[in-house]
C-alpha cells in the first residue's frame, strides 16, 4: 500500500525532472564559483608551498615553533572554555531554581538580573570585568576576567533554558512528587531537574558550543587564546588564509566532538530511562496480578 505525505504531494515525473535540472545547474554554478576562487587564490600565490609548509611540513624550520604556540593557545582556550562551562552550568541552574521557587516579593530581582545580563554583549561583559573588578582590589589573571565575562552572560542563558525545561514538564510530575511527601527542594533536585536537563540537553550543549567559540573574544583583554595567537603567527608568516583556515578546522573538530558527546549522553540517558521503566513494569504488583489472571 502506498502512503501519501500529509505535508505535500509526491512529485511527478515533470517535477522530478525540474528538480534534477535545477540541481545540476546549481551544482555547475557552485563549481564555477569554486574554480574562480581557486584561480584568484592561485594568482595571489596562496597555494605556494612556502605559505603551507610552516603549518603542515615537519621539516620546515618554523613548524615546531608554530605548533608550540598553537598548542599553548589551544590549551588556554580549552581551560577558559571548561571553567566557563562549569561555572555557567552551576550558576545557571541555581538561577533557574531560584527563579522557579522565588516568592513574588523578590522574584523581580532575579528576573531583573537575568534580563540585564542577557542584554549585555559578551565582549562588554569581558571588558567590564577586566576594567571594573581591579578597581575593587580583584587584580586577577586575564584568564579569570575572560571566565567571569563568559559566565556572566552564558549562565543566564542556561538559566532560561533550564527554566523552560522545568516549565515544559507535565504538572503531574510535581504533584505526584509532592503527594509522596517530598519537600520542594527534593522535588526539584530528584524529579524535575533531571527531566528538564534531559529535555533541554540539545539546547544546553548548543550554548556550551557558544561558550567555546566566545573564548575568541579574549583578545580584548590580551588573553593568549587561539584566535589571538593566530593573529600573531600571521604577522610573522604573512599567510592569514592558511592560518585561519587551520584555526577554523580546530574549532570545528572540537565543536563536533562536543556535539557527538551530547548525542552519546542523550542516548545513555534514554537507555537508562527505558531500563528503569522496564524494571518497574516487571516488578509492578498490578502488572503481575494481571498476568496471573
Amino acid at each position: 500500500m502506498s502512503t501519501t505525505s500529509v505535508l505535500f504531494d509526491a512529485p511527478g515525473p515533470r517535477s522530478k525532472r525540474r528538480v534534477l535540472i535545477g540541481s545540476v545547474i546549481a551544482g555547475l554554478l557552485l563549481l564555477g564559483v569554486l574554480v574562480l576562487v581557486g584561480l584568484r587564490l592561485d594568482a595571489q600565490h596562496q597555494f605556494d608551498v612556502e605559505k603551507w609548509a610552516p603549518l603542515f611540513d615537519p621539516s620546515d624550520e618554523q613548524f615546531p615553533l608554530v605548533w608550540q604556540r598553537i598548542g599553548e593557545a589551544l590549551g588556554n582556550t580549552l581551560v577558559a572554555a571548561a571553567l566557563a562551562m562549569v561555572f555557567s552550568l552551576v550558576i545557571g541552574t541555581l538561577l533557574a531554581v531560584t527563579r522557579v521557587t522565588a516568592a513574588r516579593w523578590y522574584r523581580w530581582a532575579v528576573v531583573g538580573l537575568v534580563e540585564l545580563l542577557r542584554g549585555v554583549p559578551v565582549v562588554i561583559a569581558i571588558f567590564f570585568a577586566s576594567r571594573v573588578l581591579p578597581q575593587f582590589g580583584l587584580d586577577l589573571e586575564p584568564l579569570w576576567f575572560l571566565v567571569i565575562g563568559l559566565t556572566a552572560y552564558n549562565s543566564v542563558i542556561i538559566a532560561e533554558i533550564v527554566r523552560a525545561g522545568i516549565d515544559s514538564l507535565p504538572k503531574g510530575q510535581r504533584e505526584a512528587a509532592e503527594s509522596l511527601g517530598l519537600r520542594r527542594g527534593q522535588v526539584l533536585s530528584l524529579v524535575l531537574l533531571p527531566q528538564a536537563f534531559r529535555v533541554m540537553l540539545p539546547a544546553v550543549i548548543s550554548q556550551l558550543v557558544v561558550v567555546l567559540k566566545d573564548t575568541s573574544l579574549g583578545f580584548v583583554i590580551s588573553y593568549e587564546e587561539l584566535v589571538r595567537v593566530a593573529g600573531q603567527i600571521v604577522q610573522v608568516l604573512s599567510n592569514p588564509i592558511q592560518v585561519y583556515l587551520l584555526i577554523a578546522v580546530i574549532f570545528t573538530l572540537i565543536n563536533y566532538t562536543l556535539s557527538r558527546f551530547a548525542i552519546w549522553v542523550e542516548r545513555r540517558l534514554s537507555q537508562g530511562k527505558k531500563s528503569a521503566t522496564a524494571t518497574l513494569s516487571a516488578t509492578d504488583p498490578a502488572g503481575a496480578g494481571t498476568g496471573g489472571g
